[in-house]
């Protein structure tokens, strides 16, 4: 992914993030909360197989609307 894009997904991963605060269920894994941020990142590399940095450019609009549908449907 160019630069330009990649830096439009972070700063989408970071409103994201900033709308899932306090949303996510808690986990025994992480007994003092969860990082939204690091939860979306981390299923958009799950969901495409790489990092946001890594993914095509012909994705960037499949890579926001995953995102959206993150931010609806936290789990």
């Amino acid at each position: 992914m160019n630069e330009e894009n990649s830096k439009i997904i972070w700063a989408y991963i970071q409103e994201a993030g900033d709308s899932l605060a306090g949303k996510l269920p808690p986990s025994r894994h992480h007994p003092n909360g969860r990082n939204p941020y690091a939860h979306v990142a981390i299923c958009v590399k799950g969901k495409f197989g790489q990092s946001y940095k890594e993914i095509t450019d012909s994705k960037l609009q499949d890579v926001l609307d995953y995102i959206d549908y993150l931010v609806q449907n936290p789990s």
